[in-house]
């Protein structure tokens, strides 16, 4: 008889129309306070790019290598490994919290080199990362949670702009120091000498190990001497963001050499790897993260506390691409292969930014271009002002960041002249 009643209440409540006040307060919305965030400065340039009917048009904002054509190349190397691989039909299964640990050991390997002291004894812990970025994360979220020195993070002015968010959101203390020198467009090396002087003892201080991005300016090899000399001094952790290796000169051992030499001075080091740029695997995302320890003992203490933080965000890393790189640096004939196409591409960089400002010479530009040529990798930074991009935009199609910074893969032989037409004229 209750459950008859309960039945007959229910069939009632059934029946009611909810009113007004009760419909508004299901439809209203949980996000009512979420606001409209900033959009992504190079995704608007690649927006505004699309939308050009400019036959001429170039867009210089993406950091993504193109050839000659203008065209994404992916690698012969990288093709032959995924066939490869096909070859042995291998599973799908879930890799270790760490990644694979073939990958780990390579990518290890070809960072620091493979005599390395450090890899004899043991006394590093490399695990597989989501390319550079998640490397990045990984780093700061362990710094965060297990540096015993000041939660802050210098970074050289100006820096790679994802570097901010990545270390703030993970609860770090962002400051700066001086790198970049606007006069010269070249290095601020005195200036970067005084503030690394100043920095906490026991700070962290971020480090571009090549192809320093955006600017394109890297410290020589005496002043990276001098660099590594007052962090030691300074008793700073050294963090090394490394996504150019091979990239940047042609020469992976050249493009190492900052990291190895401050291995070398006893710094032990933190060191982030991407071969998003040097293997063509953007759409992969492998990249690698390395602890320098003490010795052996302390390095499996630091591995299994980064197991414990990777877990919860994405539990394991992803394979394909960890499997085409280890394929590719495993391979003899494929890590010739590799040597050789890396370098064509670091090459190719080269040569554009010659072509570049010849072609700035023959239009009677009376500007010192020189830096152009200085400049090391994927980015240039033009010197140019913001006024002279926007001229650059509205009359000649030509698409980059405000602050004259030039993907130079996306310049060709085919529009190398156009470009120094265009710059000229905004800058005569």
């Amino acid at each position: 008889m209750a459950l008859l009643k309960s039945h007959k209440v229910l069939h009632c409540l059934g029946n009611i129309t909810p009113s007004l006040g009760v419909l508004s307060h299901r439809n209203s919305s949980w996000w009512g306070g979420v606001q409209m965030g900033p959009p992504d400065p190079i995704l608007g340039v690649t927006e505004a790019f699309k939308r050009d009917t400019n036959p001429k048009k170039m867009n210089l904002g993406v950091g993504a290598y193109r050839d000659d054509q203008g065209k994404p190349f992916v690698l012969s190397c990288v093709r032959k490994a995924e066939a490869l691989i096909a070859e042995k039909k291998l599973d799908k299964e879930y890799l270790p919290i760490g990644g694979l640990g073939e990958f780990s050991k390579a990518c290890a390997q070809l960072a620091l080199g493979a005599n390395n002291e450090v890899l004899k004894s043991a006394r590093n812990i490399t695990v597989q990362t989501i390319s550079g970025t998640g490397s990045l994360r990984i780093g700061a979220n362990f710094l965060s949670r297990f540096h015993a020195g000041p939660l802050d993070v210098y970074l050289p002015k100006p820096s790679w702009g994802n570097h901010t968010p990545i270390f703030r959101d993970a609860g770090m203390q962002l400051k700066a120091y001086r790198y970049y020198d606007p006069s010269t467009c070249g290095f601020d090396f005195n200036g970067a000498l005084e503030d690394i002087s100043k920095i906490p003892e026991k700070s962290v201080i971020l480090l571009h190990a090549c192809a320093h991005n955006p600017t394109g300016v890297d410290p020589k090899p005496e002043q990276w001497k001098e660099i590594a000399d007052i962090v030691k001094k300074r008793n700073l952790l050294a963090f090394f963001d490394m996504a150019y290796q091979g990239f940047a000169s042609g020469d992976i051992d050249r493009d190492a050499w900052a990291v190895r030499y401050f291995i070398e001075q006893g710094h032990n080091i933190v060191l982030s790897q991407s071969f998003a740029k040097n293997m063509g695997l953007y759409g992969e995302r492998v990249g690698g993260f390395t602890v320098v320890c003490k010795d052996s003992e302390e390095a499996k203490r630091v591995e299994s506390q980064l197991k414990i933080l990777i877990r919860p965000i994405y539990s394991n890393p992803p394979m394909n691409g960890a499997r085409i790189a280890t394929t590719i640096l495993n391979t003899p004939d494929l890590r010739t292969l590799w040597l050789e196409e890396v370098h064509g591409m670091a090459n190719r960089i080269i040569k554009m930014r010659e072509q570049l400002v010849d072609g700035l010479k023959k239009n009677g530009s009376s500007h010192n271009w020189q830096h152009v040529i200085d400049q090391i990798g994927m980015f240039c930074f033009t010197g140019l002002k913001p006024e002279q991009v926007e001229r650059l935009t509205k009359e000649f199609s030509v698409y980059m960041t405000k602050d004259g910074r030039i993907s130079m893969a996306g310049v060709s032989s085919g529009n190398v002249g156009y470009l120094a037409e265009a710059i000229h004229a905004v800058t005569k």
